[in-house]
């Protein structure tokens, strides 16, 4: 890892093609698992730097009236998507204001994360 098989972090194309990969299979992905197909090692900076390309993944899917990739990043403890993903206001753009962890946001992610796997199901790989 962290040789010439890396993905820069920044890259926004390459980290979509990976999300959607995941939404094509059903399944979430770790912070850990997305920095480990970028090619990189899981540490606290690379994990923030990344997360600022997740927002631009998903800027660009609400702009192509696509469902957002990024809630496919959780956590492994819990499954869920970590802090920065609640920030700046997402979860109420998406009509959700409930807290972070417990039931109900495990619902609510689960209900986003399934919009993402229909959505990909549906259409042909490139």
């Amino acid at each position: 890892m962290d040789d010439l098989a890396t993905v820069p972090l920044s890259d926004v194309a390459h980290v979509r093609a990976v999300l959607i990969a995941s939404a094509r299979g059903g399944r979430a992905m770790t912070y850990s698992e997305l920095l480990d197909a970028l090619g990189h090692r899981f540490s606290r900076p690379k994990m923030r730097a990344v997360c600022k390309t997740l927002d631009a993944v998903d800027d660009a899917a609400r702009a192509r009236g696509e469902p957002e990739l990024a809630v496919l990043v959780v956590r492994k403890a819990d499954g869920l998507p970590g802090q920065g993903w609640w920030v700046g206001g997402r979860p109420e753009r998406l009509g959700y204001a409930g807290p972070w962890s417990g039931p109900a946001a495990e619902a609510f992610v689960a209900e986003r994360q399934r919009l993402a796997f229909d959505h990909w199901a549906r259409r042909p790989a490139a």
